[in-house]
């Protein structure tokens, strides 16, 4: 079950990526993890605090997008 979880919390993760603002991304992201750390185990949470900080170090698609409009 916890493994369910874990999954459905990245998956959280990943559409909050493609579908938020960055601010509105790390609040989604500290939310999440909130709620995670009471249902994960603690070796699952340092996981997905692991992917969360991929994650925001990632730059999302639509700020690429955004970057190469503005090359052009």
């Amino acid at each position: 079950m916890n493994e369910q979880i874990l999954q459905a919390c990245k998956e959280l993760i990943d559409d909050a990526k493609m579908g938020c603002v960055d601010l509105v991304f790390k609040e989604v992201c500290l939310e999440i993890l909130s709620r995670a750390r009471n249902v994960l185990t603690e070796r699952q949470f340092k996981q997905l605090v692991e992917y969360v900080s991929m994650k925001m170090n990632e730059k999302a698609s639509f700020e690429v997008r955004r970057e190469l409009v503005t090359q052009r």
